[in-house]
């Protein structure tokens, strides 16, 4: 358990680099999350192929069913995210997302028959407190549609794990794979109804693309998908504000931007409740 708690939470510093690495990209939010999708599924099919494994996810047809169905919500999850970015702001928007874990640790009880102890319930509430003083006041004008495609965008951050969690007997690797095939085909589609396949890349931005598409995407779904499922649904959700505190911590070293006391109390409140959800239960 470790092991897995130490692979996803470097995943999850991996996905909060995204945002530095993006703004580096002159590409619609779209083609770039299509770019993700591509060379994510490109860097996992090789590797399945160089480990001359016979893919065996589709023996479990049931759990090839889950994964493909989380792959969509990922998909989903992504474009309507960053659709919510361009309408009501990254702050607003990104609140709203993570509405998700809340969601999903609410639901755990229902979902996986997990219980929700007085100790979760601390911890979520904390690192819930964190996040909003992490991403500081609501700017207002946000439009109706920005913030129903924040909320869509949590509820399919939920759909997803909760059909990732529920498969079994799948590799990391092929469920890793699988997502990302599912998740390419889903933007793929948005892509074709929003602008039609039309990419135009600039030599410059290429070595962004493939660090966010290889790395950020391909290693670092890997790392998160093969490392949920041998971990508790509540502390997958806790520790889920990993996230968007290393991406405020990202841009403040790199792109020099300013951290409030505010925003600081929310990080230590997250550290604190990421922390707090790991104690371990007992008598005493």
């Amino acid at each position: 358990m470790n092991i897995a708690l130490a692979k996803h939470l470097f995943s999850l510093l991996l996905f909060g680099s995204n945002g530095i690495v993006a703004s580096r990209i002159d590409l619609t939010s779209y083609e770039i999350v299509f770019l993700r999708c591509l060379l994510g599924s490109l860097l996992l099919g090789a590797l399945a192929l160089a480990a001359g494994k016979p893919l065996e996810l589709f023996r479990e047809k049931r759990s090839a069913l889950l994964i493909t169905a989380s792959g969509v919500a990922m998909g989903a999850s992504w474009m309507f995210l960053y659709e919510a970015f361009t309408q009501i702001g990254v702050s607003f928007a990104t609140l709203t997302y993570y509405c998700g874990p809340v969601i999903l640790v609410a639901l755990s009880p229902l979902l996986f028959g997990e219980r929700l102890t007085r100790l979760k319930l601390a911890a979520l509430t904390m690192v819930a407190a964190g996040a909003a003083l992490l991403n500081g006041p609501l700017a207002g004008g946000g439009s109706l549609w920005g913030l129903a495609c924040g909320i869509m965008a949590a509820l399919c951050y939920v759909a997803m794990v909760a059909f990732n969690k529920k498969a079994r007997g799948v590799s990391g690797m092929e469920n890793t794979l699988l997502q990302l095939m599912a998740a390419l085909g889903t933007v793929t589609l948005f892509l074709l109804w929003k602008q039609g396949f039309s990419l135009d890349v600039a030599a410059k931005d290429w070595p962004c693309i493939l660090v966010l598409g290889l790395l950020n995407t391909g290693y670092a779904c890997w790392l998160y998908f093969s490392s949920i499922g041998r971990l508790p649904v509540q502390t997958v959700a806790v520790c889920g504000y990993v996230e968007p505190l290393s991406a405020v911590l990202f841009s403040v070293a790199l792109l020099g931007e300013t951290m409030s006391a505010w925003q600081a109390l929310g990080a230590a409140l997250i550290f604190s409740g990421a922390a707090l959800s790991q104690v371990p239960r007992s008598k005493n």
